[in-house]
């Protein structure tokens, strides 16, 4: 049999398609797994070399985009194949396939002596080729539930979104097995296919592996003549339906990426404050220092007791803090007091949490002892607002 002869198995735009495809998923792989793991060794190394984490996530999402327009390719490609050049759509699972994967199983088993004969695509082909489209589902949707978690959870609840990545994650862990174990056997330890560097595939390969496509090519059934004037008519329905599609598909991708800037850009920022105020020089000698005297108050919560314990206390206690559930920054937090119960009880002062625990002393807002005794003479008078 003649090694020399050659049949067309993947034109040019193909090949193309398939190395932007490869190339775009490589990079997704390397800069979604460094993420995934970012606390080990070699993903640590990694992201330090594609210079830090964000680099790191703006070229996943690049690698995204791309695949993303690559799919709306496909879907031109494979539509102008089926409809407008009447190619058989040989990438359907059918009968066939279930039939040739136990076949293969018992030839693996040397249950049987010979494998199954198959068409232009075998069914590991098919499985790897469907296992893609759902990966990029399923990729593609908890991508965009990430990529834009406020919208997302204006629709679900927020527990959506640490399950999509933890579904995110597992999905590019087992695609990037599958490429490693399936893939690479099957295409370049098996044997080394060429076609898709060449396009070609001798008529010994064609026999190993596609034998009922050798077949339709030897019987002339495999390049099909084409009416130009029927080509042509297909051609003007076809182009501008699928302009449409892409054109809402591209809208789409589009409002993917800018739909909004992420959770971490849309918060506020922080404003710049002095941490670290030099002394000015003090001149010698100095006087010996003084007590700073305490406010003139009256024996109201109003009148300062309010202005003396948003000073000691609010810094725990106050309305964003609250620890323990005790907001001393208002009348009714103070009355009703936190997750112990009321820590001010009007007419007992002995008996008040408040002073039991600042009489004990060492707290972090401890009071001095003039402001413990008015806060006891508040109490004792009825704990009065005004």
């Amino acid at each position: 049999m003649s090694d020399t002869r050659k049949y067309l198995r993947f034109t040019v735009p193909d090949r193309i398609e398939h190395w932007v495809q490869m190339a775009s998923f490589t990079t997704l792989a390397i800069t979604g797994l460094v993420q995934k793991y970012a606390t080990s060794g070699l993903p640590q190394k990694i992201i330090e070399l594609l210079g830090g984490v964000d680099n790191v996530r703006i070229i996943h999402h690049i690698a995204a985009i791309v695949m993303m327009l690559g799919v709306v390719y496909h879907l031109g490609s494979a539509g102008y194949k089926f409809y407008v050049r009447r190619s058989l759509p040989a990438m359907l699972p059918s009968v066939n396939d279930v039939r040739a994967a136990w076949q293969t199983l018992l030839y693996n088993l040397d249950r049987i002596k010979n494998k199954p004969q198959q068409g232009r695509y075998t069914f590991e082909e098919k499985f790897e080729y469907w296992a893609f489209v759902w990966g990029t589902l399923v990729m593609g949707i908890t991508g965009f539930m990430m990529w834009n978690p406020i919208a997302t959870t204006k629709i679900l609840p927020g527990e959506y979104i640490p399950a999509a990545k933890a579904a995110h994650g597992g999905e590019a862990l087992l695609a990037v097995l599958a490429i490693l174990v399936w893939h690479l056997y099957n295409v370049h330890i098996k044997h080394l296919n060429k076609s898709m560097f060449t396009g070609y595939l001798t008529e010994k390969e064609m026999l190993e592996e596609h034998p009922l496509e050798l077949a339709d090519f030897k019987a002339g059934r495999r390049v099909r003549p084409l009416d130009p004037r029927a080509l042509k008519k297909r051609k003007r329905v076809f182009f501008p339906i699928y302009g449409a599609i892409a054109g809402i598909l591209l809208v789409s991708i589009y409002f993917f990426v800018n739909f909004e800037e992420t959770a971490i850009t849309t918060v506020l920022p922080a404003e710049n404050v002095v941490v670290y105020a030099p002394l000015t020089p003090t001149p010698l000698p100095t006087p010996i220092p003084t007590r700073t005297p305490l406010p003139t108050v009256s024996n109201t919560w109003d009148g300062g007791l309010a202005d003396l314990f948003a000073n000691r206390c609010e810094a725990c206690h106050g309305a964003t803090t609250a620890i323990s559930g005790l907001n001393l920054s208002t009348y009714e937090g103070a009355i009703s007091g936190g997750e112990k119960g009321p820590v001010i009880l009007p007419g007992d002062p002995d008996d008040s949490l408040i002073v039991i625990v600042q009489s004990a002393g060492n707290h972090p807002g401890q009071l001095s002892g003039e402001e413990l005794a008015l806060v006891r003479q508040w109490i004792e008078d009825g704990a009065p607002e005004k």
